[in-house]
Formats: C-alpha cells, structure tokens, sequence
C-alpha cells in the first residue's frame, strides 16, 4: 500500500502535485464541485490507475480538466453553440462532451474509445493552479470509490482513498458539491446528458433552444453518470479462446499459451506479466490495432474477473455483443 501524502495549498505543495502527475501518479484535488481524482489523461497507463484506485467496475469516459478554453480547443472541436456555453459559463460546473479533435492528446482509454471528449475548465483557484503547473490535460471522476458519495473535503478523500493514492491536495470544502452538468455537442440540438451545477433553464436561455434528454436512442453513452459506452471494432470478437482458428487476429493476457497460436494473422498481448492496470491501458489501443489489421474475428484469450479484470471483461463483452 502506498502512502498518501497530504498536501497544502502553498506553492511547494503545488509543484509537488504537478510533480506526482506529471510522471503518471495519482492526485486528488478540490474543484468547486467535488473532489476529483486526478491523473494525466495523455498517459493511459496513469489513468488505468484512476479505475483501479476506485474500484471503477467498467470503463466509463472520463471528463478531463484543463486550465482554459484555448487549451481545451486543442483537444476537442467546438461549434458555435459549444463555443458559446464554454465562453458563458467556463470557468464553472459545465463539462461539454466535442468530437475529438485532430490534435487530441487525451488517451483512449480516458476517452473509453469514443470519438468524442468529455472537457471542462473548473473554476477554483487551486485546480487552476494544479493545472497550469501540470500543463496537461488531467482526467478526474470524483475522488472516491466507485459507487460511494463524492467526496467534498480532503477527509472525505482520505476515508476512501487513503494508502491508495498519492496524494490529496487539501483546499477545504467544495462550494458547489454537485457534479457538474454535461452537454453534448456533437451536431444537432444540444443534449443535456447529466444535470448538474449548472442549471438548464440558464443552458436553454443562452442557446435559445429546448435541450434534448440523454444519449440519443439510449445506445450511446458519452458521459460519467450514464451506461457504459464501448468501442465496437468491425470484426466480430469471440471470448475467451483457448484455440485460435487461422487467420483470426489475437488479444491475449499474461503468459498462458494458447493452442495453434501460429495460424494467428496477428496478435497483441494487453500484458505479458499478467498486470491488469498494464492491461487496461492497452485495451482501447490494442483492439483498434487488430481490427486494423483486416481480420474478420478478434480472438481474446482468457482475462481474470478479479480487480480491473472485471472492468476489461465488461467492455469485450460489449465489444462481443450482437450488433
């Protein structure tokens, strides 16, 4: 068990959390809505870390926190209403879900393999700070585990999170203490996707339009809050292989072989050491590159339910399901 050091609001305390990071540690952190769990959303081995700290049970996309709208604008793609609800209520409790953009950064699995981002910039002074020092987009789900109520002061951090982070930094009570609203701009009327602080009569007042209820049809999820989303690859994805049939491509964990492995048109190995935070960094990844590789089947050797195997089982079933 690691040890969580809390830190201050100083300058020194500051530079120490943009340190943990910046080399793929964990950081909670005080937003004006509730604490967030934060890691470097570039880094998909770091936000791995995110799922297994909070016992996240499926790969869900997570919002990532940026120090303004111009480094936002990098990552995602605003039309002109995403431009208007950023410049109206940014900083602030408002996370606006943008087709990626072509200089995204933000990793896959932060993204849970969507084409879409989930972006926000909080307005309390110490999250800025940590974010200007970072200099990189940081993903943050509340800083609690999974299922439990979010955390509004560093204490509610430390009582779920303690020995499993690296550190909380301690900037008192959360102001708002609701999770911010979500919109989704992707073409077409806006979509209120979870409400939040802010409210919608002040959305629709500005955009002058009726906002549409959740993801559209209900298939897919784009936000926290909501059923999980999944990447769907092109070939049909068969589970738990112990032989592989010629020509399939191949995801496999760990060193356990599998029966006539040299018919494979190719395969990727999500963690040759059986590491399950290793695993899911790979995941998103590793079955765009098997798709890609033009195979009508994606075999996956067999993954353990126990820890984030129960997350990376979640999305391959989905990835499996008739579609």
């Amino acid at each position: 068990m690691r040890q969580t050091e809390r830190l201050t609001s100083d300058e020194a305390s500051l530079a120490r959390a943009a340190e943990i990071l910046r080399r793929g540690g964990l950081v909670a952190f005080p937003t004006e809505t509730v604490y967030g769990l934060g890691a470097d959303a570039t880094d998909a081995q770091a936000v791995a870390g995110i799922y297994a700290a909070k016992e996240r049970p499926s790969f869900n996309p997570l919002i990532s926190h940026l120090e303004s709208f111009e480094a936002a604008q990098k990552q995602g793609v605003f039309d002109e209403t995403a431009r208007r609800l950023a410049e109206a209520f940014w900083p602030g409790p408002l996370t606006l879900v943008v087709p990626v953009a072509p200089t995204c950064t933000i990793s896959d699995l932060a993204r849970a393999g969507l084409d879409s981002v989930g972006l926000r910039v909080p307005a309390h002074p110490l999250a800025y700070a940590l974010l200007q020092k970072t200099g990189r987009p940081v993903a943050a789900p509340s800083a609690n585990r999974s299922g439990r109520v979010s955390p509004t002061d560093a204490d509610h951090v430390l009582g779920d999170l303690d020995g499993r982070i690296d550190a909380v930094l301690d900037g008192g009570s959360s102001q708002v203490g609701v999770e911010s609203t979500i919109v989704a701009c992707l073409g077409g009327t806006p979509r209120l996707l979870r409400p939040g602080g802010v409210p919608r009569e002040a959305i629709e007042a500005l955009i002058g339009m009726t906002l549409e209820a959740g993801a559209e049809g209900g298939k897919s999820p784009l936000a926290p809050g909501m059923l999980a989303s999944h990447y769907a690859p092109r070939a049909r994805v068969r589970l738990n292989a112990a032989r592989i049939e010629a020509d399939e491509a191949v995801l496999l964990f760990g060193a356990q072989p599998l029966e006539s492995m040299e018919t494979a048109r190719t395969a990727l190995n999500l963690s040759k050491n059986g590491d399950l935070v290793e695993a899911a960094a790979h995941l998103f990844s590793y079955l765009r590159q098997l798709d890609a590789s033009g195979a009508a089947t994606i075999a996956v050797g067999p993954i353990p339910e126990t820890g984030l195997g129960e997350a990376i089982n979640d999305r391959l079933r989905r990835a499996a399901a008739e579609r």
